[in-house]
This record gives structure tokens, sequence and C-alpha cells, in this order.
């Protein structure tokens, strides 16, 4: 090997150390003293170990900004395939800008290329804002060379690939739009935050003096506008829950959902349902109850949990077979459907109905809420979707 080859591989190996460590040493004890996972340890505890390949890794290596923000590749969740990036904070601060945005985009792409399923791990404050007097970087650049297309893979594999967004930092403006496209969202607790503008520009315009929390925290989320499917106590816990969710769901729309049988028996009796639902039409039980009974080993993965509480969707299995189970909730508005319900419905049965999961419906529920507020709301328009 000459001298000038292994001058060039030594650079390269240079560069590919640099990029490891992201904005540097410093930058990543800060991310740790926030509390918070850096991207590639986020990707690592994800991911099988071992199958992570990135892609794009030397992007905006001359710029200063390792991989421009942003760690993308594909790897295995229990050995099934799926194409994955990890905004990196402490590069431009998770910034999106015009390499940034292109290896979103090229990594969707390549999801619905090997039908596979598409996970994003967000953690950027918006776009990557030019620097004063620049006119010619940053968000100009930014649409010009990617935002124009940035959400187009979302949109196109909709219905086609499972999609599934992690807010693990406060997201705003443009990063919150490719998320809001996908499948099901997952937050944090008191770390994660979305909003298209943050408290202070919501200050300067309407006047409202708002918390990161009272204006896109998780539990306004989850619980108050429905954006976001569940909300966990850690970013472990959240990791973990994508991939027990994963579990559930087939590669594509061309495949049928895993098979996992835990030998729970489906011919057997559940003799506990006439005692969990009360013969007294009048009378009120927990739904949940009865779904428990029912799935192999009890075991139930509901979505949205906390938002419109009167119907109950989510996973479980019988006989190992993947099932969606929408049920109303006798407990919540005696399990009546609202603007809400409907909604959170019709979306979790289409999905089930893109990727091959037989749902399993338990009807309990007088009919629509009556009221003005629902008939203002749009009632009729929503409870059509039913």
């Amino acid at each position: 090997m000459d001298e000038k080859t292994e001058k060039r591989i030594a650079q390269l190996r240079e560069a590919k150390s640099k990029a490891l460590m992201g904005g540097g040493e410093k930058k990543l004890e800060a991310q740790h003293k926030k509390g918070k996972m850096t991207a590639r340890e986020r990707l690592d505890y994800l991911l099988d170990p071992g199958s992570f390949h990135e892609t794009n890794m030397l992007l905006g290596y001359l710029e200063g900004t390792p991989g421009d923000g942003l760690v993308c590749g594909f790897g295995t969740v229990n050995g099934r395939t799926i194409c994955v990036y990890s905004q990196d904070a402490t590069v431009k601060g998770g910034s999106i800008g015009a390499m940034h945005g292109y290896k979103m985009y090229k990594t969707a792409e390549r999801a619905l290329n090997l039908e596979v399923p598409l996970v994003g791990l967000h953690d950027s404050p918006g776009a990557r804002l030019p620097k004063l007097g620049d006119s010619k970087t940053a968000i100009g650049d930014l649409m010009e060379k990617s935002g124009a297309t940035l959400f187009y893979p979302n949109t196109q594999g909709s219905g086609l690939v499972p999609q599934i967004s992690a807010i693990l930092g406060s997201c705003a403006g443009i990063s919150v739009y490719s998320p809001a496209l996908t499948d099901f969202i997952f937050m944090v607790d008191k770390q994660s935050h979305m909003f298209i503008t943050g408290p202070a520009m919501v200050k300067s315009v309407t006047g409202e003096d708002l918390t990161y929390e009272q204006l896109g925290g998780a539990e306004i989320h989850c619980k108050t506008s429905g954006v976001a499917d569940g909300r966990f106590a850690t970013e472990y816990e959240l990791l973990d829950g994508i991939k027990n969710l994963l579990s559930y769901l087939p590669q594509n729309t061309n495949e049928d959902p895993p098979i996992l049988d835990i030998g729970d028996d489906p011919n057997r009796m559940v003799d506990e349902l006439t005692e969990i639902v009360t013969p007294d039409p009048s009378g009120s039980y927990d739904m949940h109850q009865v779904i428990y009974a029912l799935v192999d080993g009890g075991y139930f993965y509901e979505i949205k949990p906390e938002f419109a509480g009167e119907i109950i969707v989510g996973f479980g299995r019988m006989g190992g077979q993947t099932v969606g189970i929408v049920a109303n909730q006798p407990t919540v508005y005696a399990g009546s459907l609202t603007v809400d319900s409907s909604d959170k419905q019709t979306r979790f049965m289409r999905f089930c109905d893109s990727f091959n999961i037989p749902v399993l419906m338990m009807v309990d529920t007088p009919a629509y809420m009556p009221g003005s507020d629902q008939e203002h709301r749009g009632i009729i328009r929503h409870g059509a979707k039913v």
C-alpha cells in the first residue's frame, strides 16, 4: 500500500471516529446531564446488538456538522428488519438542515423500497435558522433541496409499511409534521414536547403565557389533543414499547402479522365473564377486564389509553394471531360515541385494515353522545366515519 493510500485511509478512519462522537464529548455529557440518551445510544437500545448498518455517515463532515445531525440506516428488532433514523441534538441542536432532511427522506424511501417498518426518533427544535445576512442557506436551502419532498415518503408509505415516531425532546415547526403523518407517536413524560410554535412565539402573538408542558407536553397530547398514542416515564420504556408494538405488526401490507403462540388455548372457556359483565342493563363494568380475560396471556397493547376513554382500541393475540380490538367502555359516558372516540376508532380500524389485522369488536353503547357540544364539534361528520 502506497503512502498516499495509507494517508487517505487514516483520514477516513479519523472522519468516522469524529462522526461517532456527534457534537463532541462536552455536548454528549450535556445530553446525559439532561437525563437523555444520545442519538446512537437510542439506536443501540432499540436495535438487536450488532445489526445496525449506518448510511450517509460522513455527510456534513467537512462543514463540521457530523452526519448533519442525523444518524440513519437499517437494522433489526427481534430479527426483523426496520429502517430507522435518530436525530442528534448534540449537532446544531438536532436542527434540520438540507442534508439532514435529505437523509430523513432517503431513510423513509428505503423503508418503502425494502417494504419494512420505518421508525423515527425525533429530538429537533425545527429547521436550522440561517445566519444573520445569509439568505442562501438554512431554511431556503432546506426547502429547495429537501423540504418539498421531506414528508412525501410518509404519505406514500401510509398503509404500505408501518410508521412509528418517538418524540424524545422539544420538537417544533417542521420537526412535528413528519411524526404527524406516521401511524403512531409516543412521548416521554416531562421530556417530550410537540408544537407548531413555541411558548415565546405564542405569547408574542396571542398573549398566552404557557410553559412547554402546558402548550405541548406528553400529558397534553396523550389526554387532550389525541396527537400522541402513548406516554412513558423514561426513554428506555418508550423504546421497549416500540419493540413490543412491532411484534404485533407485519412488515408491510402484503404480509400477515407474525404468529406468537404462547400456549394459551383459543378454545378455552372464559367463565369469569359472567362475573365481570353485569346482567343489569343500567349497570357498568370495566371492559378492560373483558379484554384481559379473552386475549392470550392477558397481554393487551392499548393505543391512546388516556384519550377518548369511552372507546378502547389496541392489539392483542388469540391463538398466537394478532387481533385489533375495538371496545366500548361502559365506565366512561356509558360507552357513548363522541367526536373524539369516533376519530380514535376509525383511525385504528383503517390501520388494521391496511395491515391484514382482523378486528374484534366488543359493542356496548347506547349510541352517540347527545348535546350541543358534540353537535357543534361535528358529531354528524365524525360519527359517520364509524
